[in-house]
């Protein structure tokens, strides 16, 4: 399979790049922006803006692509509630730029495009865990984005017969994630200490918050599957299926730390608005495509915790 996925040069996309060139032998084409690198061999790379239209109709005339993931967004709610014109333009205007020149093509491509649990928002006591008819009541910038990505995908499908599936992909986690993210976030920190360049102390924002967490390599796994299996016009739900405090993964992190370590609140942290659980019913998923996770959340804390300690080695030596 010829598969593009556009906006590949983030945390995921490299992870994803990995498996479907190198678990499933498919050839890849990857999309970065200007400033961006992607150091993977055996891959056609093109910069693209998906906010240039004209700049994706004219990759896709060019490559050609059996199948599209588009991956490109901003993609964190903090940074959302800072930055919403940003997060507004990549994640809702960007989406159709690649529908609408997905849909000038002479042939139609199946597309994946990549939403949020976060769409589901406030949720009632009743409800948890989610599946994919839960009403979605987003409570943040970004969620809202994601819940548009995923009503404009719906009408595409429907209205021009394209080949469109979404995920609702919940937190996901693992090696060299950016430290905007909580797990990332307290794993330098530890690593940080340890390694004796910062004080012994972690900060925290919100630690009462549940969150279904799911390692990066068994999302990108359910990707592909969904490429190959998923039905058009459907939602599906990517996550572990179980969540866990936010508390209970810091005493996990802490756990491996090889020091005494103090915590405090940062307010800087704390969100305006945060959803007290958010977890995933994903049994549409494994029934769809016999999909199951292979990792625990205590091997992807030690994956990334051992992450930033050997980039904390070599950048401090």
């Amino acid at each position: 399979m010829n598969v593009l996925i556009i906006g590949a040069a983030g945390f995921v996309g490299s992870y994803l790049i990995q498996h479907l060139k190198d678990d499933l032998h498919w050839t890849v084409i990857a999309t970065k922006m200007p400033q961006e690198t992607i150091e993977i061999p055996d891959i056609d790379i093109y910069d693209l803006d998906i906010l240039d239209k004209s700049g994706i109709s004219q990759l896709l005339q060019a490559v050609h692509p059996d199948a599209i993931i588009h991956l490109a967004a901003q993609s964190s709610v903090a940074l959302s509630w800072k930055n919403p014109d940003l997060t507004i333009d990549v994640n809702i205007k960007g989406s159709i730029h690649v529908l609408d020149s997905v849909r000038e093509l002479d042939y139609q491509p199946r597309i994946l495009l990549i939403g949020s649990g976060e769409e589901y928002g406030h949720i009632l006591p009743s409800e948890s865990p989610l599946n994919e008819n839960n009403p979605v009541r987003p409570g943040n910038i970004y969620a809202v984005t994601k819940t548009c990505q995923n009503m404009i995908g719906k009408i595409y499908a429907t209205a021009y017969h394209m080949d469109i599936m979404s995920v609702r992909a919940f937190n996901h986690i693992g090696p060299n994630q950016a430290p905007i993210f909580v797990v990332s976030d307290f794993c330098k920190q530890v690593a940080e200490i340890e390694a004796e360049k910062k004080a012994p102390v972690i900060y925290v924002g919100n630690l009462s918050s549940s969150r279904d967490f799911l390692d990066v390599r068994d999302v990108v796994r359910a990707y592909a599957l969904l490429l190959q299996h998923g039905i058009s016009g459907e939602t599906y739900n990517v996550g572990s299926g179980h969540a866990i405090k936010i508390e209970t993964i810091l005493k996990k992190i802490l756990s491996h730390a090889n020091t005494s370590i103090q915590i405090k609140k940062d307010p800087a942290k704390f969100r305006p608005v945060d959803i007290p659980i958010i977890e995933a019913d994903t049994t549409k998923l494994r029934q769809c495509t016999g999909w199951t996770p292979m990792f625990s959340i205590d091997d992807t804390i030690e994956d990334v915790l051992n992450y930033w300690r050997t980039f904390c080695n070599s950048h401090f030596p």
